[in-house]
């Protein structure tokens, strides 16, 4: 295959996984999520239900396409880290680019987190799916305090963490929640984080 060729054929698969994600949220958003069924969606995507297994295993993968990607992105931010520079410091840049990078006016996210919020198995689902950021961010605290990956003084840091950032993430979804410079009430969360490894490292 030439490199035109190739080029060809991933545009057109990123076009039909654009394809499925827009019928997807239409229809949830139309419908309610437990109502759409997989075929639905292929349907409105016009391709057939078997290419939609090509590429998500469950309708709540679609919710979260993005998941695989930003998992990635974290877990090299957290690998290729500057000397001296700590797992949370590393998590504090990378989020800090996330959110540079957020339209949080955006249709597509507010759809995602109306849907999570108003369906308990979507909710359920996304806190599975923070407990790999979990592991992540566990993994490189061990290597901060000089233990194993499966560490408990690591795993009690990233469940820390983690937990104080789902709660301001449910934060900032509230409609009338205040315009705060979502960075700056991050940083007041992180500074108790930072406070709890120093006591762990004396």
């Amino acid at each position: 295959m030439t490199g035109v060729e190739g080029g060809l054929r991933e545009r057109k698969k990123a076009r039909t996984r654009e394809a499925i994600i827009h019928a997807a949220l239409r229809l949830f958003d139309e419908q309610g999520f437990d109502h759409v069924t997989i075929a639905q969606i292929a349907e409105a995507a016009d391709i057939a239900p078997r290419t939609f297994f090509g590429y998500f295993r469950t309708k709540e993968d679609v919710l979260f396409w993005d998941f695989e990607e930003s998992l990635g992105s974290l877990r090299a931010r957290l690998t290729d880290r500057e000397p001296g520079e700590t797992a949370v410091d590393a998590m504090r840049a990378w989020i800090a680019g996330v959110v540079q990078g957020t339209d949080f006016g955006d249709a597509r996210e507010g759809c995602r987190r109306r849907l999570i919020r108003e369906n308990e198995v979507l909710a359920a689902h996304d806190r599975k799916l923070m407990g790999r950021f979990e592991e992540a961010l566990a993994e490189a605290v061990a290597v901060d305090l000089g233990g194993e990956p499966g560490a408990v003084r690591a795993r009690m840091v990233a469940g820390a963490t983690i937990a104080a950032l789902a709660i301001l993430t449910e934060y900032f979804k509230e409609e009338d929640a205040p315009g705060d410079d979502p960075m700056g009430v991050i940083d007041e969360a992180l500074s108790f984080v930072r406070g709890g490894i120093a006591a762990l490292q004396e």
